[in-house]
């Protein structure tokens, strides 16, 4: 399978084997106005298996959204054919309005124009800032995600 280099843009790598949709949706790249490009089940030396996403033109990309998803993807950034950058990710001190809290009884729940922010604790999790609900990326359930 060929799927043409990009003169100008991001490659979206080493995406863990079928995580790229979610990442579709969560950074809502079928709102640019420019051609995505979804590999699924890539082969890979690392994982044996990988996704990667291709955006054509460099645009503005929340890349903490990335690190909350799988601190393992790297970001190409590329510029005349080239990569210019590579950015390794990290999982972010906080997200906001990226997973909705679970806890029936937050106040995000009846208070909905209330954002959903999460911080990090422990190196590994995240706490809901009104309930301290625990979310562990990767672990969640469908639906979380907006």
């Amino acid at each position: 399978m060929n799927v043409d280099s990009l003169e100008q843009g991001i490659v979206i790598d080493h995406i863990q084997a079928g995580k790229s949709m979610e990442i579709y949706k969560i950074m809502q790249l079928g709102k640019l106005d420019c051609s995505v490009a979804i590999i699924k089940n890539a082969k890979s030396k690392k994982s044996g298996k990988k996704d990667i996403i291709k955006i054509e033109h460099t645009t503005d990309v929340d890349f903490d959204v990335l690190g909350f998803i799988d601190p393992n993807i790297t970001v190409n950034i590329i510029r005349d054919g080239k990569i210019a950058e590579k950015k390794h990710m990290h999982m972010p001190q906080q997200v906001v309005n990226v997973v909705q809290c679970k806890n029936p009884r937050c106040i995000t729940s009846v208070e909905q124009e209330l954002p959903h922010v999460f911080k990090l604790v422990d190196g590994d999790k995240y706490r809901c800032i009104y309930c301290e609900e625990e979310y562990r990326p990767g672990k969640s359930k469908k639906g979380r995600h907006f």
